[in-house]
């Protein structure tokens, strides 16, 4: 028992681990291919997207194949048990993976009508919706010391991502009512993301289908709605240049990146939950700057940032406190 515990705490810390280390790098390389200078047509970020997806659903496919003894039939059945034979089941995916579209379009629709200080500062409640979701459908358990943290937590992310001056004097005049639209915008997208991810939770903890089955089935819908959206924004550009264009090497990085991602994420809902991977994703958020600091030189953290970065990291600690009553032996 106890050595299956310590398993899981293991696994838990381990996918964690990758996550931080998988989203500094994807963040990392995506800012390093925006400042090279290419020749002919940038890639298209839509068709990354659809691209990432299937990446993502062939690696699940192996790993199912590797679960299944290296049996092409077995791996076979499987597919089809899990996936064809329990329409219901995977229908169920379509829900987190079609609100995960929608938001891509909301933050899109966001960032057109607010200032990017506004805009990331209003999409860290996330953190809070998730909790509230957590809370909600998962009946977990949160002591006042961690809604302490999350709060801290959103306010350091807010200071890492607010905007240095040299960005600031690109700010567009905006009407009220626009930014209006980008409020309610971001606001949904914050609902979304939270009940998105402890939707996925819930299916991942409830089933005893694998995380792999899991990922493909959200990868199918993931690509669908993806090719939805390549059609309806970038369908003249395609015609014209072809799905793939601009496509470097560095391009495929970020989509292998994107696409690990989707699975590290999924390994890290099932033995972990959705409020850690929160924590995972904004300490990479201070790690990747830190490093594009040293190493792209193309950001320079001013004393806001520091700030925003010990409060991160000191909400991380505070969610992992566990005031123990005195006078009781310690169960580790």
């Amino acid at each position: 028992e106890s050595q299956s515990q310590e398993m899981s705490t293991n696994l838990k810390y381990l996918s964690l681990g990758i996550l931080v280390f998988q989203t500094t790098s994807l963040v990392l390389t995506m800012r390093y291919s925006r400042t090279l200078k290419e020749e002919g047509p940038r890639y298209l970020s839509s068709t990354a997207v659809v691209v990432a997806e299937l990446l993502k659903i062939m690696a699940c496919i192996l790993l199912v194949y590797k679960d299944s003894k290296c049996n092409f039939r077995a791996l076979n059945r499987v597919l089809h048990d899990e996936i064809l034979n329990k329409p219901m089941e995977t229908l169920k995916l379509a829900i987190p993976s079609g609100i995960y579209t929608l938001q891509n379009n909301l933050l899109y629709v966001a960032l057109s009508n607010l200032d990017a200080a506004t805009y990331q500062v209003t999409y860290q409640l996330k953190i809070l919706t998730t909790a509230l979701f957590s809370v909600s459908m998962l009946s977990k358990k949160l002591g006042i010391y961690q809604w302490l943290s999350l709060v801290i937590l959103m306010t350091g992310v807010a200071f890492v991502q607010w905007p240095s001056d040299s960005q600031a004097t690109t700010t567009k005049e905006l009407s009220a009512g626009s930014q209006f639209v980008g409020l309610m915008a971001v606001l949904i997208a914050c609902f979304s993301s939270g009940f998105a991810g402890v939707y996925f939770e819930k299916i991942l903890k409830e089933t005893k289908q694998s995380v792999w089955i899991r990922n493909i089935q959200l990868g199918f819908f993931g690509s669908i709605f993806g090719l939805m959206g390549v059609y309806i924004y970038d369908g003249g550009l395609i015609s014209k240049n072809g799905f793939f264009q601009g496509y470097n090497k560095l391009t495929w990085i970020v989509v292998v990146l994107q696409a690990l991602g989707g699975l590290v994420i999924a390994a890290v809902i099932k033995y972990a939950d959705n409020i850690l991977k929160g924590f995972a994703t904004s300490l990479s958020i201070i790690l990747s700057t830190l490093i594009s600091y040293f190493w792209l030189q193309d950001f320079v953290p001013t004393s806001v940032f520091f700030f925003g970065a010990i409060l991160v990291i000191a909400a991380t600690f505070l969610y992992g406190y566990d005031p123990k009553p005195a006078g009781n032996p310690i169960k580790a």
